[in-house]
């Protein structure tokens, strides 16, 4: 019984830790892995309170493989081939020429630097080409960056697991056959281990993804069953192709990913919601699981050797390899540079190295302590520096102030034009040509599209947006809008107009708990209600804001037909929400929306304003 309660006390660590070291990084703006990892140092060699192998024995490293394999096909499921538009040249580059540059050149490292064995270093550079969708992705979401080179951080983020991975393993069989003296049959091994591995992950990842669709399609799934199916499917195809191969599940579960994004049969919107939140609670107890497993005394035994490798890749090998990948691509000097500065290395990385390490013993125990320094100091210096860097080069705005609105329709049109003089980024969004026009007109960014269409995701440069505001005329849509974009904003970044009819709503408490954004401005400034103020005669302006003052209190100072939007402190874009209690401070200016009336009082009593003086307004037509 006291081990069966150890056992829970260790696992409920597990993911009280994990889960709250993720919550105190995003409080504190610093990557999510770093405190992983440091708090698996802590509860692992330092205190001892979690030893996985007593935990787990002999289902660790299988509980590990699976894990991983559901982490690169969550990942998969946010890759579209419409990313890649005009770069599908610098991708293939970097998945191949980068792979083997990289591969060269850590191996180099290590018999240089750590003074590992050849054939350790070998397999220790096979290990360390990946780089990591756990540790890529949020850097990305939280960068920003402009162009094509996101979307080809995020793919090689991604496909380079597996690759990786599979290529660790034939390094390892080839080093293996070499060692029994078996040199003539190591080549020809090495090919037929590829070709295998290539074939049975192909055929079992598309072949899974196939039947999964038809299922669907066929309505042999009830609804409420599609994330626990799916679940069901990417373990039995993970479990499958490894059994088959070693080392093919992870191929198998990633092309099944990719293929399921990339269909248009059925709708994976929910699966991916499902899998990023599985996703989050695996990575969390991964990195401090295998962070536990590493002894300080086995990190300190690299002395000095461990940090000068891990900066040998990041100063050498990873520039080397991004500029001989892309030679004669489109990307321009600045993208190069960005990738050059962005190769943070994740959980395949711990995990395979970990595997191997028990695998070669001897001098391959250094290869754990070697990979997790590598992952510590990638991880620090590209997540910290990497977004200052894409900001210098002109690849990422500050913050990311500007809006996606859906609708562009008089008051869409007046709040982006105003916004848009005082240099915020704005693009509307709409289905109506005259309006898209009416907008190209002001000088605004149009998209025409449904906001609902995977044409916007095409078309729309998400560099500079930091914000969403759905204003469509229609609640529904304003709704799945909000959903959608979630994924790309944050739930604290997502806004919709109020529903209509709300002040009959207020008897029921709930029906704010269904609106999926944040309630846009007022509750009670509906479509019907903004539009129907502009187009009779009400204007968009800006009031400076003389002295600080409560939000409510500048509210009511300013009477009825006075209506906050958004504050504009310097470069800073704030939207005001139905909760936004926070307090105006003298400096800032209020974009507002007046009605007739207001602006006739205002204009009747022009020398007591209330202290507020008017700077501009911008009158829209319909």
């Amino acid at each position: 019984m006291e081990h069966t309660q150890q056992m829970l006390a260790v696992l409920s660590s597990l993911f009280l830790l994990g889960i709250g070291a993720q919550w105190l990084a995003w409080r504190l703006k610093v990557p999510g892995i770093l405190l992983l990892l440091g708090v698996g140092c802590v509860a692992g060699s330092l205190t001892g309170w979690i030893n996985p192998e007593k935990v787990f024995g002999d289902l660790l490293l299988p509980m590990v493989s699976l894990s991983v394999g559901l982490i690169l096909f969550e990942g998969g499921l946010n890759l579209q081939f419409r990313d890649l538009k005009g770069a599908w040249r610098s991708l293939i580059g970097l998945l191949t020429v980068g792979v083997i540059v990289t591969w060269i050149g850590v191996t180099i490292g290590g018999v240089w630097i750590l003074h590992l064995p050849f054939p350790e270093s070998l397999v220790l550079g096979a290990v360390l080409t990946v780089t990591g969708p756990t540790v890529v992705g949020p850097m990305l979401r939280e960068i920003r960056p402009t162009g094509r080179v996101g979307a080809i951080a995020k793919w090689e983020g991604i496909t380079i697991d597996p690759i990786g991975a599979i290529l660790s393993l034939l390094v390892f069989e080839a080093v293996e056959s070499i060692r029994q003296a078996e040199f003539g049959s190591a080549t020809v091994n090495a090919a037929i281990g590829l070709l295998t591995v290539l074939g049975i992950g192909l055929a079992v990842g598309l072949g899974a993804a196939w039947i999964l669709i038809i299922m669907t399609k066929s309505y042999w799934i009830p609804d409420y069953q599609h994330n626990s199916m799916t679940l069901w499917f990417v373990v039995a195809a993970f479990t499958a192709a490894d059994l088959l191969h070693h080392e093919a599940g992870l191929l198998a579960v990633t092309v099944m990913g990719i293929t399921l994004a990339n269909q248009r049969q059925i709708q994976v919107h929910r699966t991916i919601e499902f899998k990023e939140s599985l996703t989050l609670l695996l990575i969390a107890t991964l990195f401090i699981l295998l962070t536990a497993r590493v002894s300080f005394e086995s990190l300190a035994s690299l002395g000095w050797r461990g940090p000068a490798f891990a900066t040998f890749l990041i100063l050498i090998v990873r520039p080397i390899a991004v500029w001989l990948a892309t030679m004669g691509s489109r990307l321009n000097s600045k993208e190069k540079i960005f990738l050059s500065w962005l190769a943070p290395r994740g959980i395949v990385a711990a995990a395979v190295a970990s595997v191997f390490a028990l695998k070669l013993g001897g001098p391959g125990e250094a290869l754990a302590p070697a990979a997790f320094i590598v992952i510590f100091m990638t991880v620090a210096v590209y997540g910290l520096t990497s977004g200052w860097l894409a900001r210098r080069l002109g690849l990422s705005s500050t913050h990311s102030q500007g809006l996606l609105i859906a609708g562009a329709n008089p008051t869409a049109r007046a709040i982006a034009a105003l916004l848009h003089d005082k240099g915020f980024e704005m693009v509307l969004v709409d289905t109506r040509l005259p309006r898209i026009r009416k907008s190209q007109t002001a000088g605004l960014k149009t998209c025409f599209a449904n906001i609902l269409s995977d044409h916007v995701l095409d078309e729309v440069d998400f560099g500079g947006l930091g914000r969403f505001l759905a204003m469509t005329a229609n609640d529904e849509v304003n709704t799945l809008a909000a959903a959608r974009f979630r994924e790309i904003f944050g739930g604290e970044n997502v806004f919709q107009l109020s529903r209509p009819n709300v002040h009959l709503e207020r008897l029921d408490s709930s029906w704010q708990h269904r609106m999926i954004g944040r309630t846009l401005f007022d509750q009670e400034l509906t479509y019907d209600f903004l539009n129907s103020t502009i187009n009779g005669g009400g204007e968009i302006q800006l009031i400076e804001i003389g002295e600080t003052i409560e939000l409510e209190a500048f509210r009511q100072g300013q009477g009825r037909g006075t209506w906050p939007l958004f504050v504009v402190s310097g470069k800073q874009l704030s939207v005001i929400a139905s909760d936004s209690k926070s307090a105006l401070k003298s400096g800032q200016s209020v974009v507002c929306l007046l009605t007739r009336e207001a602006l006739t009082m205002k204009r009747d009593d022009a020398g007591s304003d209330r202290g507020s003086t008017s700077l501009s307004s911008v009158p829209v037509a319909n």
